[in-house]
């Protein structure tokens, strides 16, 4: 049994060594410039909060949640932008910097030609891309608990769900990217991340919208993340916690598996 499993042990050992190697490459090319770009990606979420959140938030006053309590609009509204910037995060990552090293600047292809392998790639790539998600996620959370929308205990539990968050919406950016031909076609995935933006449960409650679409709001990605976050920031406690974190899981097993699947036929060809 021990001699069965020593191989495995050495071979998921390795991959880990070579995915990590990935991370240092994008540690090591970084610029100044980059800075501001992750910057960017905090601020932007920020300004809605404060804008509408808090702004908006003031005439709008009080909403109900399906337990029955009321919060604050700016309470129920800064859980949505949080999820928001991490899929926001994630996905500049995996689409615009993955497609454009994969397809103009070569660089997996360089890669290729050491024992890294196509899923090392993706895992590596996915790993980096989470680190800035996760800075997006908890200097966020830092600002919900300094305007008082939530607390820190529920803010330290929404740390994993937020980076759960950021690795689905990763894997599903990465393999998105496989099947771009063309920086025009950025264009309709930027359509569609918008789109989910405005009608995942974000400003007004899914309940609010007509019966069908509910049902089809409640089955996006950005919903079933803006539902589990909202719940853990507000304290609330639901079974659906376990179909969001279920659902999340999938998209990210799926994402990862197609997008190294699709790699090793690009690149291998």
């Amino acid at each position: 049994m021990v001699t069965l499993m020593l191989p495995r042990m050495v071979d998921v050992s390795a991959a880990s060594r070579r995915s990590g190697s990935v991370v240092e490459r994008n540690v090591a090319a970084l610029k100044s410039v980059y800075w501001l770009l992750l910057i960017s990606g905090f601020v932007e979420p920020l300004l809605y909060l404060l804008s509408i959140g808090v702004g908006v938030g003031s005439l709008v006053g009080d909403l109900p949640l399906p337990d029955g309590r009321l919060v604050s609009y700016a309470a129920f509204v800064a859980p949505a932008m949080l999820a928001s910037s991490a899929m926001t995060g994630a996905l500049a990552e995996t689409t615009f910097n993955f497609f454009g090293k994969m397809k103009y600047m070569k660089l997996y292809d360089g890669m290729i030609a050491t024992p890294v392998r196509p899923f090392e790639i993706a895992v590596g790539e996915l790993s980096w891309a989470m680190l800035r998600g996760s800075a997006y996620s908890a200097a966020f959370l830092a600002v919900m608990v300094a305007l008082g929308l939530t607390n820190v205990a529920h803010a330290v539990t929404a740390f994993p769900a937020a980076v759960l968050v950021g690795f689905a919406f990763g894997g599903l950016g990465m393999a998105l990217s496989t099947f771009m031909r063309s920086w025009q076609d950025f264009d309709l995935m930027g359509s569609a991340q918008f789109t989910l933006f405005l009608f995942s449960g974000t400003f007004v409650p899914a309940q609010a919208y007509p019966t069908l679409l509910h049902w089809l709001i409640e089955v996006t990605p950005l919903y079933r993340a803006v539902h589990l976050i909202r719940g853990v920031t507000l304290g609330g406690v639901g079974w659906s916690w376990l179909l969001d974190v279920l659902y999340l899981l999938v998209m990210l097993a799926v994402g990862l598996l197609v997008a190294s699947r699709r790699m090793g036929r690009l690149l291998y060809r």
